[in-house]
């Protein structure tokens, strides 16, 4: 975390002091000077791109995965977690601006529920005390 924040106060410090300068955007386009000449070019173009994401790891358990797609304002994606009963929680996603967000949840698998430990019950005996010492004065 340290790291994080200092590489962040870093990038601001080194742009306040000007070492580099960040192009001016003005409504989605940036002037860029080019051999002494200012060229307009249009930086706004619809996001689109798709990943994939998996971890298995028998060691610790760890089962995971995800896959998601975008083409403009439209993702549709889903993620598997395995849940610590042994089942599978499997979340199918889309997000768009006419319908928002909406997930549909399955789980599959049969949850595996450890039996209870047996509790032995452990009763102390009770605790011995020698009688007090008579003490006679005379």
């Amino acid at each position: 975390m340290f790291a994080k924040i200092f590489f962040v106060s870093a990038l601001v410090a080194v742009s306040q002091a000007g070492v580099f300068e960040l192009p001016s955007v003005n409504h989605g386009y940036a002037s860029v000077p080019v051999h002494g000449h200012a060229e307009s070019q249009d930086y706004y173009a619809p996001p689109k791109y798709e990943f994939n994401y998996g971890v298995q790891d028998p060691h610790t358990g760890d089962h995971k995965s995800q896959h998601e797609i975008r083409d403009g304002d439209v993702v549709k994606g889903s993620y598997t977690v395995a849940e610590p009963d042994g089942t599978l929680r499997t979340v199918h996603y889309t997000a768009d601006d006419h319908n928002g967000f909406n997930a549909v949840v399955e789980r599959s698998g049969h949850p595996v529920h450890p039996a209870p430990a047996a509790h032995k019950v452990v009763v102390a005996a009770p605790a011995a005390y020698a009688a007090p010492a008579q003490y006679y004065h005379h």
